[in-house]
């Protein structure tokens, strides 16, 4: 048997929150997005059920994810798997004819790179509406380009920076620009703006393809305006030892815990090489029996210590660190981070299981 480190994957609550999102999206097509593998949940378990469900139109990042997640879900059937971050060489190229992917565009040299491979297919033209990361910053002459080389725009797309804040200015100022901008170049041509947050912020834009991503996993995108969601990830250990330690003893590396009174601790079999933020070390806590238990000490690469004292915790009880009881924004805000950095975080070592 495998050490105790596993992440549970509830297929239940991802069809839970796949269908509360078309529900909220209306006639706009949902892209659910895959990339890094799902999440960290699984791509070769993910794909398929999201596909059961009637979703035709996956994203990930690049032409490797695009080939592995065609690989899961079939070359014979209209799916499109779009590429957010385009192509990057000859290679990429390649595998955009071979496993039928479309990339997303902004730049001139991927359409060079395109048509070398032979490529005549769909793609989606991304530009910069007021984020200033990833996009065409002159997307009309691209769109020329694209035409010219005999590719076929199957859409426009951009990206908020501030959608988890619903009331930010930046979120209406970058859905006019985007949907001025769509209108000069190609009114009827598709388009798509609105991620999982941008559902809240933004639902007036949904336009005609909306990009969830962190929803369909179960983590609430604006926490204080919750869809509905259940986690779809647990990420579960096991007690491996109890042991007493006295007052005035350290516990774990640095012996940054010093314990005030004689106290039971479990050590648990799971630590940051899966995926349990070291920031956790002497704060927050995982669910045990029913209850809240505080981590004390550092976190270690293998194991977590957890105060379990006045508790009927016994080794080989199962530990949770988030799920059904502790969600990843909890844990997120307690160390200052973002529940999407603590998915894609979960180690490789930590077997996916679908419950």
């Amino acid at each position: 048997m495998s050490r105790p480190a596993i992440a549970q994957i509830n297929l239940d609550h991802l069809r839970h929150n796949y269908r509360l999102l078309n529900q909220r999206v209306g006639q706009s097509e949902i892209m659910a997005v895959v990339k890094a593998n799902a999440y960290g949940h699984d791509q070769s378990l993910v794909g398929p059920i999201l596909l059961e469900e009637g979703c035709r139109s996956f994203g990930v990042t690049d032409a490797t994810e695009g080939s592995e997640l065609r690989a899961i879900i079939g070359k014979h059937n209209s799916t499109e798997i779009t590429l957010l971050s385009g192509v990057f060489d000859a290679e990429d190229a390649g595998l955009c004819l071979d496993c039928r992917l479309t990339p997303a565009i902004t730049e001139l040299n991927q359409i060079e790179l395109l048509t070398k491979a032979g490529f005549n297919g769909d793609i989606w033209l991304k530009f910069d509406s007021g984020m200033n990361r990833l996009g065409a910053a002159d997307p009309a002459t691209l769109f020329s380009l694209v035409s010219d080389a005999g590719l076929h725009v199957h859409g426009f797309m951009s990206h908020l920076a501030c959608a988890d804040e619903p009331e930010h200015p930046m979120n209406l100022a970058q859905a006019k620009n985007f949907f001025e901008t769509c209108n000069l170049i190609s009114p009827d041509t598709p388009k798509s703006l609105l991620n999982s947050a941008g559902l809240i912020s933004l639902q007036d834009y949904a336009f005609d393809v909306v990009r969830p991503g962190i929803a369909l996993y179960g983590a609430e995108p604006v926490p204080d305006q919750p869809f509905g969601l259940k986690p779809v990830m647990s990420l579960t250990g096991e007690v491996m030892q109890i042991r007493e330690v006295q007052a005035g003893a350290s516990v774990s590396y640095g012996a940054t815990f010093i314990s005030e009174k004689t106290m039971k601790v479990a050590v648990v079999s799971m630590g940051y090489a899966d995926g349990i933020p070291r920031p956790l070390s002497n704060q927050g806590a995982v669910y045990i029996r029913g209850e809240k238990h505080p981590i004390i000490g550092r976190v270690c690469m293998d194991y977590t210590m957890v105060d379990i004292s006045n508790s009927e915790v016994q080794p080989g009880d199962s530990v949770e660190f988030w799920g059904e009881h502790i969600s990843t924004n909890e844990v997120a805000a307690e160390i200052g981070t973002i529940s999407y950095t603590l998915f894609t975080g979960v180690g490789e070592r930590v077997r996916r299981q679908a419950v």
